[in-house]
């Protein structure tokens, strides 16, 4: 793993109605990220007690092979339905949201609505959304959106009855499929933290990117 001394506190924020393309692509590569209209950075965060280096990573979506366990993945949702498109909140996102936050025991949300906007009108970014059907029962909904050369992640939910699936893994790797086969460059997969943390999941692909804070990106190996 890469280790670098930590820089200066960072934490910022800005509010933005409409961001093109390349302008998304040039705060993705600063360690930016956003929840609708609100777009945020920050490097340092309180986690288990502790003070943890915020890591904002990507894939280099030339250098990604699926891991073993990750194809296994794959072949384990073999007989699910699998659509991606422009988003649609519908009543069934809704309940699926529901379902999925019970896994929280703190820092619960209240509403799909905290991480995307409620319209195609209101989004900053162009919006897509992976959907996941298991014999038409909505199992998995994840949402991205575009930038130029980019694909970030925003949010993604399933269903806790489903975790055998392992459902976030399987859209992560059905919207890095995607991106590559439109000839992105990069997947911006969110933030996690260094050392051992809940988000360790985000570190377990090939092509891994780091952000150091200093406006460089390093090759992650965990």
């Amino acid at each position: 793993m890469f280790n670098a001394e930590i820089p200066s506190f960072v934490n910022e924020a800005f509010e933005a109605g409409s961001i093109s393309p390349a302008q998304y692509d040039s705060l993705l590569a600063n360690g930016w990220r956003h929840f609708g209209t609100y777009f945020f950075r920050y490097n340092l965060m309180v986690y288990e007690g502790g003070i943890r280096q915020v890591m904002p990573l990507r894939i280099r979506l030339a250098d990604f092979t699926p891991s073993k366990s990750q194809r296994r993945v794959l072949r384990r949702n073999f007989d699910v339905d699998v659509t991606i498109g422009p988003f649609n909140i519908t009543p069934e996102t809704h309940d699926l949201f529901e379902r999925h936050k019970r896994r929280f025991k703190s820092g619960v949300p209240n509403s799909i609505y905290d991480f995307i906007a409620r319209d195609a009108e209101s989004s900053p970014t162009e919006l897509f959304e992976i959907t996941v059907r298991n014999n038409r029962r909505h199992v998995a909904a994840s949402f991205f959106d575009l930038a130029e050369c980019s694909v970030s992640a925003i949010y993604g939910c399933f269903d806790p009855d489903e975790t055998t699936r392992s459902l976030g893994i399987f859209t992560m790797l059905k919207v890095i499929d995607y991106a590559a086969s439109l000839g992105f460059e990069f997947y911006y997969h969110g933030y996690a933290y260094e050392g051992s943390s809940f988000y360790d999941y985000k570190k377990g692909f090939s092509g891994l990117e780091q952000f150091d804070w200093q406006g460089n990106w390093k090759t992650l190996t965990e």
